[in-house]
Order: structure tokens, then sequence, then C-alpha cells
């Protein structure tokens, strides 16, 4: 083992990092311990705000469901920067964690959903057309605190203005984007990519559907629930996250999983609405072999820390 942390005496241990609200794992989470303990690694959760996780006692910690950090971005920012083999690295978690990272991709030539930011203070005049526009945070997950209004509708209007005034007041960056309508029907693609020897691989897709019904009124629980089955890839989806994947910063060869989401265009080409690489769910239970291809992906990973 490299001589930066005590080597595991026995077999290898991996944190899988969790929250309170979830101090068991996500159900969908759970399908990686047993491939690991097949491979002969113990693995467990750890809550990622516990002041008694010992966090050098790990051979690695992976980022799972630390699903409520959203309020505590800086603190989670900072803590990332503490946890020694942390995949993903923290750096990539800092970029990732505010979604001001889609101006960078657009200008490496991806197509993402066009965006209009407002700053903390700041205020929005509604655009005078009538069409569809959801408005959330840059920093969030889950559908927390986002909204779909249709600016026809005088009283979307309303709550769509004081959406943004909200979030601004609270010192929160709103991102402003148009209404994407084919997920009605296509649906959302989430592409699933998992480390391998050769660097990240593709691994299986999901479909999504549609969860923004109207306004935000709020959520229960740390995620608006979601609709998933799943879906077979194209090859145009896959060229388009191919394109992501490269515009990381760093490189994508550091990644231990990626999670690309695309929703068909107005000319129904793919466009990027997310890159989850912090703690995405990865829909093992949707994929075949995907929990197995997971636990390949922390077993190379441990190998390339020894």
């Amino acid at each position: 083992m490299n001589n930066h942390h005590q080597p595991a005496r026995g077999k290898p241990r991996v944190a899988l990092i969790t929250c309170g609200e979830l101090a068991d794992l996500d159900p969908d989470d759970r399908l990686v311990l047993a491939p690991l303990a097949a491979r002969g690694v113990g693995a467990e959760p750890v809550v990622w705000d516990d002041p008694a996780a010992d966090w050098a006692a790990y051979d690695l910690a992976v980022l799972r469901s630390p699903w409520d950090y959203m309020p505590r971005r800086d603190e989670f920012v900072a803590w990332a920067q503490r946890v020694p083999r942390l995949a993903n690295p923290a750096d990539v978690v800092r970029w990732n964690t505010d979604k001001r990272y889609l101006d960078e991709l657009s200008a490496a030539g991806v197509p993402t959903v066009p965006t209009a930011w407002v700053g903390p203070g700041g205020s929005w005049t509604p655009p005078a057309d009538s069409g569809e526009y959801v408005i959330k945070p840059a920093v969030s997950a889950g559908s927390q605190d986002t909204g779909r209004y249709d600016l026809a509708d005088p009283e979307h209007r309303e709550l769509a203005v004081a959406h943004v005034r909200r979030l601004s007041a609270a010192g929160r960056v709103t991102m402003v984007q148009p209404y994407l309508t084919a997920v009605d029907t296509a649906g959302e693609t989430a592409l699933l990519f998992l480390a391998g020897r050769q660097g990240l691989a593709f691994s299986h897709a999901i479909r999504k559907g549609p969860m923004l019904t109207g306004p935000d009124f709020g959520v229960d629980g740390l995620y608006r629930p979601e609709e998933i089955t799943a879906r077979t890839a194209t090859e145009e989806q896959l060229a388009v996250a191919a394109k992501t994947l490269a515009a990381v910063p760093g490189g994508s060869d550091r990644l231990l999983y990626a999670r690309v989401d695309l929703i068909p265009g107005p000319d129904g080409r793919p466009i990027l609405v997310e890159l989850e690489l912090t703690e995405p769910s990865l829909f093992l239970g949707h994929g075949a072999g995907a929990a197995d291809r997971f636990a390949d992906a922390i077993l190379t990973r441990l190998e390339s820390e020894t």
C-alpha cells in the first residue's frame, strides 16, 4: 500500500458515504454490498457529517447518498477536501456541486440547455414570450426548490418572479431555463458510466419520466419521487456523453462514476441537462450486471491505491 495511510489489516475497507436520513444507504446503493463482499471488500455506510467517522481508516471513501448537504454546500466541500482517497475527488465535488459548470461545458461545445443566471440579491423579469420555464437554484438536487412555470398564465408569472426573489433573498444563485417539452413524451435519459481499467466505460441507461408538473410548492423528503425504467442508449446520446466527459476539468479518467442526463431539444437532438459527478443515483437495479460492474470499478480503484 502507499505509505500515505495505514495499510488495511485483512480485507480492504470501503466507506459508502450517505446522510443521516439514509444511514443504512439508499436501497439502490445497497445492491453493491453483496458483490463487494464476494470480491473480498468490506463496505459499510458512513454518514458524511458524523464527527466520529474515522476517514483515515478506510482504503476508499465513495460518495453515494449525502443528499442533505445542499443547504450546507460550503461545509460539504470543505469536508470533502479533508477526506483521503475520496471518490469522486474533492476538486470534482467543488466544481460539480454548483450548476454553473454548465456554462463551462457549453463553452467547450457541449449542447446544453440555455440558462440565465440570477445572482444573490438580483432580480428577474420574465421574458415577453409565453413559453414554459424551469426555475431552480444552482446548488440543488432531487428537484428541491425547483418549479415549472407557464408564462402564458398570469398567476404562474407572479409565482415565477416570487420563486426567483425567494432564492435571491436567501443568497442563492438562481438558474432559469426553457422547459424542454420533449421530456413529457420521451422522458429524460440518464447514461451511467463506471470506472474500468481503461477509464470510464458506459454501463447502462435509464429513462426518467417527467417530474415537474407546475410551480414549486416544496418537496417532502430528500427528493421528488421518480419514475424509472431501463432504456437503450442511442449512438447520438453516447456521443454527447463522450463530449461532455471529455470536458471535465482534470480529465474523466479520475472518476469512479459519472451520470450524464439528457433530454431531446427542440430539434430532437440530445441536450445535456445535468452532469452528475458528486452523488448521483446510479440506478444499479435497472441495469443487468450493473451492481457487479460498480463493485469491479471500486475494486479497480482500490488496486490503484496499492
